[in-house]
């Protein structure tokens, strides 16, 4: 007996798992994956930053009106780089191939996304950089809902509050703006360039949503291959219609040369590297991190146009990356549905290999994915009937 006492009392007390320490805690939710796609949303940003201003530059102090131009520019490029590359392809992933399944898919897509650019750069003539910037936020509940109806992604509750705090976040740097009198409109041309960025956020919330169906599903090169094809056509038809007379009131020289090639550059850029970034998280979560180039465009014009510097510009910063991390702390998922696979793809054409069509009445497994790429969470698969 006096062992077994012995025995038991040199057993520890607290057998089970330690409680985890808040560092351990910080290092679960800050993963290698997390901290990659905040890095990759923030190249975005500072490319939207860049883009902004330079348009911002043409437009006031060059008086240089050409945003059909500045697009088009945008669409040779990609026109020249993905759609040759399509040509040159074997198989179904050949440019004529793609074209006999869905061209007119394409089309449709290809014309939003000119008007969405034409839009966007538009209303910098007609309104303040800061009212561009917030009311582009309008983009986010668009992309949501879409992504809700048309892609089937299902959210929780702490993606709803991550996407209020970059929200707030955004409130913080307008009112900002407002106790140092940056928010001076343009009169009657202010409301209209405000509706000019409101539907195209609307524009651009479908394009974005489109495109991470095609990029997840299909391919990025095809994607993008379609946007230089379509684009280039339809804005160039629009350049002619429209700009022309614009185009010869710019007074060219070099700087104007410099500003046109950087714009391409950079939006070029963005086209190439959005798609990567959208397949490897989501169209909201890219939209929500490019809330922070408003903050990039902010702290450069303290340097190039000498605004007035906040704390609250810097408690925005904070806000909108605390509600990043929330949102991307946790996984989506996506209540599948076999016919949303079906709205690009001719599964008619699937080379005999393949595992056999489920029948009609049976549905696909559901696809759990998560915006980081790997599950925090002990998420389970959804399946809807």
């Amino acid at each position: 007996m006096i062992s077994v006492v012995s025995t038991v009392e040199s057993i520890p007390r607290s057998t089970g798992t330690p409680a985890p320490s808040f560092y351990q805690r910080i290092r679960k939710v800050l993963t290698r994956d997390l901290l990659v796609t905040l890095a990759l949303g923030q190249v975005l940003s500072l490319l939207i930053c860049a883009i902004s201003l330079i348009s911002k530059y043409l437009a006031n102090d060059f008086h240089a009106n050409t945003p059909v131009f500045q697009s088009f520019l945008n669409y040779i490029l990609l026109f020249l780089v993905y759609t040759t590359t399509l040509a040159v392809r074997q198989g179904e992933g050949n440019l004529l191939a793609i074209l006999k399944q869905r061209w007119w898919k394409y089309m449709i897509l290809g014309f939003i996304d000119i008007e969405a650019n034409y839009l966007a750069l538009k209303a910098y003539q007609h309104t303040t950089l800061s009212s561009v910037q917030l009311l582009d936020c309008f983009v986010i509940p668009v992309v949501l809902l879409l992504s809700w109806f048309f892609l089937l992604v299902r959210y929780k509750a702490v993606h709803f509050v991550g996407v209020g705090l970059c929200l707030l976040g955004i409130g913080c740097m307008v009112g900002a703006d407002i106790l140092l009198g940056r928010q001076q409109g343009f009169g009657e041309q202010k409301l209209f360039g405000d509706l000019l960025v409101l539907g195209g956020a609307t524009l651009y919330g479908i394009s974005n949503v489109c495109e991470e169906f095609i990029v997840k599903n299909l391919s990025r090169v095809e994607f993008l291959g379609m946007m230089g094809l379509f684009g280039s056509f339809f804005s160039g038809i629009q350049l002619a219609i429209m700009e022309h007379k614009e185009l010869l009131k710019v007074p060219w020289d070099w700087q104007i040369g410099l500003l046109y090639v950087g714009f391409s550059a950079f939006m070029f850029i963005l086209y190439s590297f959005m798609p990567v970034v959208v397949k490897r998280t989501s169209a909201t979560s890219v939209n929500l991190s490019l809330l922070t180039a408003d903050l990039y465009s902010l702290f450069c014009g303290l340097f190039l146009f000498h605004y007035k510097f906040s704390g609250l510009y810097l408690l925005s910063f904070f806000v909108i990356i605390l509600g990043l991390i929330l949102y991307s702390s946790s996984s989506t998922y996506v209540a599948q549905d076999p016919r949303v696979y079906k709205q690009f793809r001719n599964t008619g054409s699937q080379p005999a290999t393949n595992p056999p069509q489920l029948s009609p009445g049976v549905l696909e497994p559901s696809v759990t994915f998560t915006n980081l790429g790997t599950e925090l969470g002990d998420e389970q698969p959804v399946r809807v009937a």
